[in-house]
């Protein structure tokens, strides 16, 4: 068996491949099915009698609140609609508390920590890492994160500040929070603090691709569980329309709303209003944004299917995969440590992957076996050859073949 992996591993080497798939980004045919937006034709004026085209309205305009609002399932007067990205909203979040919170401001803390569920999404432990807050890991699991282990982690030493999510189709492994999981995320946290926030960046909210686990609107669970001035909810169209050129949506309550208008009153002069105009005009409701997000489906699935196909071929014993049913990664976890020795393989064939423990706070996997695989921006014939190069390097470095 051996001698077979060694020469498909050379002739791999052979096709001087160039092939990138370490980040979820969506493919052409994708960005396509928005290009409407480019040339859609919209009034000068918002519902309300506001110049488009002119300054004001920093918390976004009302009809692109209400789309918020009826995204998010939330009142409209607690929906700030905003620019680009959830990741944007989220970043701002965190600034605003680092800044401004009450009754300390983060920044003067000692030693501020923030509950990461791991594996997670490398630009939150960046962000992070940015304001000298340690992402404190905690494992996570199929319904959500290790309750056990957030209990125990929240009695080391250091101030806890909040804890920071993908809480449907996590960013990388896909995995869903049940209900119940949330609802006791809520009660240990707000036990720990009055303050400690519950910030969820729900990027992938909508996007299913397969049959996906009933989830509640998380703004209804955070107010049964009386923490809505402590939760903060971000989405956005990103991977809906265009990267970079959609609009996002918060749901906040209480001081955690007041906290992220005092510090975009001052960092934004205002949104692209005219760009929400037209992400509302285009989408309509919440029905055109699921109707949409339906094409967007069925060019993902066959992707997610392909690579499914590859790695259920892989001897059991080297490793357990993921099997999302939405969102844009799947994790493939190791049985030895040896996901470095992967990813360096992958890249000497020419298909490079998201670096070994970038999913985890300072890149340090300490098991050594998580990789994070993005299928969607590469043709299906490009993603075929890729698939090929993993399980081929998965099954060098696992059975430690001298290539």
């Amino acid at each position: 068996m051996h001698q077979e992996i060694i020469t498909k591993f050379n002739l791999l080497k052979e096709k001087q491949l160039s092939i990138d798939i370490t980040r979820g980004k969506p493919d052409t045919d994708q960005l396509d099915l928005s290009n409407e937006l480019l040339n859609i034709s919209i009034p000068t004026y918002s519902e309300d009698d506001i110049d488009l085209r002119n300054y004001g309205e920093p918390f976004g305009i009302k009809e692109a609140r209400r789309l918020g609002s009826e995204l998010l399932d939330a009142p409209i007067e607690n929906i700030l609609a905003g620019e680009q990205s959830s990741l944007l909203l989220t970043y701002q979040t965190v600034l605003s508390n680092f800044l401004f919170a009450d009754p300390v401001p983060w920044k003067n803390l000692q030693k501020p920590k923030f509950i990461c569920p791991v594996p997670g999404f490398d630009r939150h432990f960046m962000m992070l890492e940015d304001f000298g807050i340690e992402a404190v890991p905690v494992p996570l699991n199929q319904d959500g994160i290790d309750l056990d282990a957030f209990k125990e982690v929240l009695k080391e030493d250091g101030e806890f500040v909040g804890i920071l999510c993908v809480p449907k189709h996590s960013n990388p492994s896909g995995d869903t929070y049940s209900e119940e999981n949330l609802k006791k995320m809520f009660e240990i946290g707000s036990k720990i603090s009055d303050k400690f926030l519950f910030l969820f960046d729900n990027a992938y909210l909508v996007h299913d691709f397969l049959p996906s686990p009933e989830q509640k609107p998380l703004w209804k669970i955070a107010t049964e569980s009386g923490v809505e001035d402590q939760t903060v909810i971000t989405t956005s169209f990103s991977k809906i329309s265009f990267g970079g050129g959609g609009i996002s949506f918060m749901a906040t309550s209480g001081h955690s709303l007041d906290l992220i208008k005092k510090v975009r009153t001052t960092m934004i002069i205002c949104p692209d209003k005219i760009n929400q105009k037209r992400h509302v005009e285009f989408f309509k409701n919440l029905d055109g944004v699921k109707s949409h997000m339906k094409k967007h489906a069925d060019l993902v699935r066959p992707k997610f299917e392909i690579a499914y196909s590859y790695l259920e071929k892989l001897p059991k014993e080297c490793g357990v995969f993921s099997k999302p049913t939405g969102g844009y990664f799947i994790t493939y976890s190791t049985s030895k440590p040896i996901a470095t020795k992967v990813v360096e393989l992958c890249k000497d064939l020419g298909v490079l992957i998201t670096p070994a423990g970038s999913t985890f706070p300072n890149n340090n996997d300490p098991k050594d076996s998580v990789i994070r695989l993005a299928p969607t921006y590469v043709s299906k014939d490009e993603l075929e050859v890729a698939m090929e190069v993993f399980t081929t390097s998965i099954q060098v470095a696992h059975y430690d073949i001298d290539i």
